[in-house]
């Protein structure tokens, strides 16, 4: 089989590369001894197909296992494709949130990041988010990708970006201790810090879970700060019901965009919520194609639902910084034809499942 041209990997956001192509280029990428990561390189060895001959295209991806929950224990320095140098330009090594077990990690170079960051932006002008303008984060930080997202978000789209941080796995161990007026006063905590920062800065733009959005909607206080000050409300982690969508458009907050993402430690990124969606219906999530993509699928076959119907998600990552195929995650959603040009599903009604991985799902503030 004739070699892949890897400069396809190198290709700035704006680009629609053949996600054909895209998949045979990581395969050499990812799969050759100079380039590939040493997890990789090992795990070829184990996986019953020849990943350079075998993969010739977005459909064989599915021919991989799921080697997600294997990212708990793997060394970090094992996930960096060498193709990289010696002296890689990584921004961070980011961890899962522990909701099922031990955390996982995946690596992330600054060339991924920029590309997801501009892809995001672009998305971000579409819905009408002012530029420029100061951004308030209460997001995780630490391990959690989410929070470098912010930051260069605020950087490159926004001006500067102030952090309240939020740990959510301390929020899901009080919870699932039973501990919940625990975990009621650390929201609460939370938001107060944020409440400063919304009093003493001009803040533009909000990055918000909806549990917490729910609680600023709470307080006439704050709802009134944000009305005077903020134009766009960017929100993500956990899902939010159509219904409550609608009365923040429409009563609470009628003035200022409101903006969905959901995303995974595990894709190194995220889906933005599509532009146009009517009033009322459930958020569509469409990715960054073809280096994410979603799956739909009967989580016993694995065969994809029908459009309209509901099934477990599937994400791929295939991009220069990452492979990590064919992982199962601990949602459900409604299974949505992607925009034209685009490959795999796009996804609306997000939900969690009650167990995964024989461990209970608590969704927590984040």
């Amino acid at each position: 089989m004739a070699r892949a041209e890897l400069s396809i990997l190198d290709l700035p956001h704006e680009a629609s590369p053949d996600p054909d192509e895209l998949v045979r280029a990581a395969m050499e990428w990812h799969f050759g001894p100079e380039t590939g990561s040493p997890f990789w390189l090992r795990r070829a060895a184990t996986l019953g197909f020849d990943p350079l001959s075998d993969v010739k295209g977005y459909d064989d991806l599915r021919l991989f296992p799921n080697v997600a929950n294997e990212l708990r224990e793997v060394p970090a320095a094992d996930l960096v494709p060498r193709g990289y140098g010696s002296r890689p330009d990584i921004v961070g090594v980011y961890e899962s949130g522990g909701t099922t077990g031990a955390p996982k990690r995946v690596v992330c170079p600054r060339d991924w990041l920029e590309k997801l960051v501009a892809w995001s932006n672009a998305n971000l002008d579409v819905h009408g988010f002012p530029r420029g303008v100061d951004w308030l984060g209460i997001t995780p930080s630490g391990p959690h990708v989410v929070g470098e997202i912010f930051r260069r978000s605020a950087l490159t789209h926004g001006r500067y970006g102030f952090q309240v941080d939020l740990d959510p796995r301390w929020v899901k161990r009080l919870i699932a201790e039973g501990k919940g007026g625990q975990a009621d006063a650390y929201a609460e905590h939370v938001i107060d810090q944020a409440a400063h920062v919304l009093r003493t800065q001009d803040i533009g733009v909000l990055t918000v879970t909806p549990p917490l959005l729910e609680r600023i909607a709470q307080r006439e206080d704050l709802v009134e700060l944000v009305n005077s000050k903020v134009r766009a409300i960017r929100w993500g982690g956990t899902q939010m019901d159509p219904d409550t969508a609608q009365l923040y458009r429409s009563e609470i907050f009628p003035d200022t965009v409101l903006y969905g993402h959901y995303g995974s430690t595990m894709i190194l990124g995220i889906a933005g919520e599509r532009h146009g969606t009517p009033a009322g219906g459930p958020c569509v999530f469409d990715t960054f194609s073809p280096y994410i993509t979603f799956q739909v699928v009967d989580p016993v076959t694995g065969a994809a639902v029908a459009y309209g119907e509901r099934g477990q998600v599937v994400m791929h990552h295939v991009s220069k910084a990452l492979l990590l195929p064919n992982n199962l995650e601990r949602d459900t959603a409604i299974r949505v034809p992607a925009p034209d040009g685009r490959v795999g599903d796009s996804a609306a009604g997000i939900a969690p499942v009650a167990r995964f991985d024989d461990e209970t799902v608590i969704e927590g503030v984040y």
